[in-house]
């Protein structure tokens, strides 16, 4: 399943910013969306999500691209003659990151553009690729008549996307549909492998830069839209996100709001000159370590600061998919003021990262971090990312950390609705199995990474967990299901550092079910989270809510 994109922040801001359209990723639920750009004055290109082949998508399965085709014609309908549509996107970077040139993937977007215009001649189509790199623009061209707007994604290289577009023979207009800051990928690393991230200071003269240069190519570039008008976990908590999870502007705003709508910010964001540490950020474990903040406020407003250290991701380049939170380490910041902080560093080894957030009571707020590592031998080193507790895999507050990929057995006697209404546990939705087979097996597994099996890094730290709980019901009462974690055993170079499993009878009824964790090496869970069951002898139907490791 792909990971959702983050939710829109505050259209109304961005309106009175100057902003003028929005992209989406999916059209799922997209009606209240639409309706608030049009009260906005808002356009929208409405985007489709097509599979990606790294999250286990198959492009030679007729089916799954047939249902992919189906997504396309029911959105259209639906959606065609809303006044806030400006354009049909089909796809974000499901090329994926190598070559690019997988003319079945090419067949599916030539497919639903041309099936967009056939349901709705007043709308343009576009499709949009991870940057220009390899047989991307190639691709579009030759294989996609029907695709009108080439949308691109990039990040450092956006400013030459003018020259390196035409150089690559691309004579399609162009709208450059993401951009922001240096993309991870694209930027050195420090001793020990960490990056270093800019400040929303510095950010704000990245965005500013690459809008206007794009704006200069009046010829084939008809816009740009600056990711992300939110606030995203990738990489970091702040790398991409030109707003805080609370609202608050960055920077970046501000840039945009001059540039967008000709006139300066009322109250302009907090500045930080610098954050740096006095002395080496490689230190022993629990040592104490201090760090300089220098920063002005243009308004002179009163500055409220926070101070945070947080474990740092293991792995900065997720193609894009939203992250959990790491774990954070309240008890370690000692002293945290607008001049800077002392810190006291966790005894474990590995990669921290200590993060300012500030605030100007306007609405407006600036954040930096500096990387530190805790020295240890290489079996110190945690071997996932740590997260903070309870971390939910389905429920309320969950993030789509572990995916449901891992379908087993007879699979294709399989359905799954992540998204069900029958009488949930909590919340508005709960997770619903069937398997319509009498006999043999099926299950799925929760991974990290999709479809990984053992063969890629991934997973994460859960250490501290007592408990790995869920809420399920069956349809008749008196099914048996398995239920566990853990899977992939020390044959593979990337395993489960434990397992579990409990069988369970099904109730009609909720019912609570516990696994105990205490005293089990939780350092790499990479199945977060399974069922499976055999064949009872009349189809097997059930539910599940709140599966949270406590």
């Amino acid at each position: 399943m792909p990971s959702p994109p983050p939710p829109l922040t505050s259209l109304a801001l961005f309106a009175a910013s100057g902003g003028n359209s929005i992209r989406t990723w999916d059209v799922e639920g997209i009606g209240p969306r639409l309706d608030e750009a049009q009260r906005l004055g808002l356009t929208v290109t409405v985007g489709f999500w097509f599979g990606h082949e790294r999250h286990g998508f198959d492009y030679r399965d007729s089916a799954q691209v047939a249902a992919q085709l189906e997504r396309v014609r029911r959105g259209i309908l639906q959606y065609k003659d809303h006044p806030a549509v400006l354009a049909w996107a089909m796809g974000n970077e499901m090329e994926g990151y190598e070559e690019g040139g997988n003319p079945r993937i090419w067949a599916a977007v030539e497919a639903a553009a041309a099936l967009a215009h056939t349901l709705d001649p007043n709308h343009p189509t576009m499709t949009v690729t991870a940057d220009i790199g390899a047989k991307r623009v190639e691709s579009v061209h030759r294989y996609c008549p029907s695709i009108d707007i080439m949308g691109i994604n990039s990040y450092g290289g956006a400013p030459s996307i003018p020259e390196r577009y035409r150089a690559a023979g691309g004579t399609k207009p162009y709208v450059i549909t993401e951009y922001g800051p240096q993309g991870t990928w694209e930027i050195g690393r420090n001793a020990w492998g960490a990056v270093e991230e800019l400040s929303s200071t510095a950010k704000a003269e990245r965005y500013a830069a690459t809008y206007t240069r794009l704006a200069q190519d009046s010829a084939l570039c008809l816009g740009s839209y600056a990711f992300t008008w939110g606030a995203k976990q990738e990489a970091t908590a702040t790398w991409y996100g030109m707003l805080l999870p609370d609202g608050t502007k960055l920077a970046a705003v501000d840039a945009m709001t001059e540039l967008w709508s000709g006139r300066p910010s009322a109250n302009r964001c907090p500045a930080i000159d610098s954050l740096v540490l006095d002395g080496p950020g490689d230190v022993a474990p629990g040592a104490m370590v201090r760090a300089r903040l220098a920063l002005r406020d243009p308004e002179g407003d009163s500055l409220r600061v926070e101070w945070t250290l947080r474990a740092d991701a293991l792995s900065y380049e997720t193609g894009g998919d939203v992250r959990p939170a790491p774990r954070t380490y309240t008890e370690a910041i000692v002293r945290g003021d607008a001049s800077g902080a002392q810190v006291r560093l966790p005894k474990r080894a590995g990669k921290y990262r200590l993060s300012v957030v500030v605030h100007d009571g306007q609405g407006g707020g600036a954040i930096a971090n500096v990387p530190l590592r805790v020295k240890g031998g290489a079996a110190d080193e945690p071997l996932a990312d740590p997260v903070d507790l309870p971390f939910v895999v389905i429920g309320d507050g969950a993030v789509p950390a572990y995916a449901p990929s891992g379908w087993m057995g007879e699979h294709t006697a399989l359905t799954m609705d992540a998204r069900s209404t029958e009488q949930p546990r909590s919340g508005a939705t709960c997770v619903k199995f069937s398997y319509s087979r009498l006999e043999g097996w099926c299950g799925v597994a929760w991974q990290d990474p999709p479809n990984d099996w053992g063969d890629r890094a991934g997973g994460y730290d859960l250490s501290g967990a007592r408990t790995l709980s869920f809420w399920v019901r069956g349809a008749r009462g008196g099914e048996r299901v398995k239920f566990g974690y853990g899977m992939i055993g020390a044959d593979k170079k990337f395993f489960d550092t434990s397992k579990g499993e409990r069988e369970v009878v099904l109730s009609r009824d909720w019912q609570r079910v516990e696994i105990r964790l205490g005293g089990k090496a939780l350092r790499r869970i990479k199945t977060g989270f399974w069922w499976s069951l055999g064949g009872q002898g009349v189809p097997v139907t059930f539910w599940l809510d709140d599966v949270r490791w406590e």
